[in-house]
């Protein structure tokens, strides 16, 4: 166990009294920072850490470095906003920690600091501005589908990761095309009527979110959704003026757009009558349970965003709380071997992992297997893989390495980000072994649909 004597030094170029630290607004809370005693037990549990080895690529050192521009000892420059950046927000270290250290709440409170009060370069604002201006909606990702469609049709993507060209000309760019899903034809419309009735008697009316690459990308998953939870006595509404959860931006400092973008979520759901809210993304579901935080200034939609909140049921969270009423049939005319992969704003965030498995193993014949650090990033985290590809390289590659040394043949996926990720290590690694979302396996027992592998 690394100790508190462990020397921290700060950047050189971060010390400069010229350059800026952090405004008055919200800033990194200092008795959150003192709870830290620094004992390094999340060191072994930080994901950068482990992939780059330097101590302010650790929360402990990055707590140092908040505490340090609190202080006024250093500012927001490159040497210090490159340890933030490379952060995932995973918050393995929130579970491991044995102080109790919030710092979710110290790494959500600086990335705002960082966007109000750090000069990006420009090729950094204009890739940034791309992101946040076309992935958080949907219906303006609509407008590139067809193009995309026809990209992938005359095998460009094949041309472009064989020869490495788009990665030499910008990694970034080459790690975002190496992550394009398939376009299909359901990806080009919204088909889910705003209704659907439950099947058999009716047990709860809840909410369901599409998400936004999930809406158009995932389609299946769902639909899968829907109708997994039609058939165990849920009537389903899904207001067609939702958008995105708001997970993009909050989770990189984009504050104001992820405000709208909640506010936006809140009024679509309003007067819905709903007894729940569910989503089936990982990610989107722990921001959508942080809406009393993220609106905790805005009078207008401070207790809307309470009461919002308090609905909010991940969809694996929901069915293992009130029970599956469908009967289940086996997925294959033998045993089924797979594994489940922990998205961590499912296991980290919203502290749900026994029930994914619960579910998974009331299919006969499934045998679940399990790898070693499961906790462990996969290298995803929401956009982290388009900013930061060469750390999310590394633990893509490992957490496939993982998952297929369980020997399973099939992976299940809870989070859009974590399946886009593993399927292109798969591929990279020449693997063939579907990645399927928990609730589309639920959905072929229930009506009797048998995978092949």
């Amino acid at each position: 166990m690394q100790t508190s004597e462990v020397p921290l030094s700060i950047p050189a170029d971060s010390a400069s009294k010229n350059l800026n630290g952090f405004d008055s607004k919200q800033p990194p809370d200092p008795k959150l920072i003192d709870t830290c005693v620094h004992c390094g037990f999340c060191l072994s549990t930080c994901p950068s850490y482990r992939v780059i080895g330097k101590e302010m690529d650790s929360p402990r050192g990055r707590i140092y470095m908040m505490d340090a521009i609190n202080e006024g000892e250093a500012a927001l420059a490159e040497g210090t906003v490159q340890h933030f950046d490379s952060c995932l927000g995973c918050l393995a270290c929130v579970t491991t920690c044995p102080s109790g250290v919030q710092y979710d709440k110290l790494i959500a409170a600086t990335r705002p600091q960082i966007e109000r009060n750090y000069p990006r370069s420009l090729p950094d604002q204009l890739y940034r501005k791309l992101i946040f201006n076309l992935f958080p909606y949907p219906n303006r990702l609509r407008f590139l589908l067809a193009p995309l469609l026809i990209y992938q049709k005359l095998g460009f993507p094949k041309f472009f990761r064989a020869t490495g060209l788009l990665k030499q000309i910008s990694p970034r760019l080459g790690a975002m095309e190496s992550l394009l899903p398939d376009v299909t034809l359901k990806s080009f419309a919204d088909t889910l009527p705003e209704v659907i009735p439950a099947q058999g008697k009716k047990r709860y009316r809840v909410g369901v979110i599409l998400g936004c690459v999930q809406r158009l990308f995932f389609t299946k998953v769902n639909e899968a959704t829907v109708r997994v939870l039609t058939a165990n006595g849920c009537e389903v509404v899904i207001p067609k003026s939702q958008g995105c959860c708001a997970a993009l931006p909050e989770h990189q400092g984009q504050k104001e757009q992820a405000q709208a973008l909640a506010r936006q979520m809140i009024d679509s759901f309003e007067g819905t009558g709903v007894d729940y809210i569910i989503i089936n993304a990982a990610g989107c579901g722990h921001t959508l349970k942080e809406y009393g935080h993220i609106l905790e200034d805005d009078p207008n939609y401070r207790e809307k965003a309470k009461a919002f909140a308090a609905k909010v049921k991940d969809a694996q969270e929901f069915l293992a709380e009130v029970g599956l009423t469908a009967k289940l049939s086996p997925l294959t005319d033998g045993e089924l071997t797979l594994v489940y992969q922990d998205a961590c704003h499912l296991l980290h965030g919203q502290k749900i992992s026994v029930q994914p498995r619960q579910l998974l193993r009331q299919i006969p014949g499934v045998k679940l297997r399990e790898p070693i650090d499961a906790a462990l990033c996969c290298g995803s985290a929401g956009v982290y893989n388009m900013l930061q590809p060469e750390v999310a390289e590394e633990l893509g590659q490992q957490k496939v390495t993982n998952l297929l040394n369980t020997g399973a043949q099939l992976i299940a996926s809870a989070n859009p980000g974590c399946s886009l990720q593993i399927i292109k290590h798969l591929q990279l690694q020449e693997k063939d072994v579907p990645v399927v979302h928990p609730m589309q396996l639920l959905d072929y027992s229930i009506r009797g649909v048998k995978i092949e592998l």
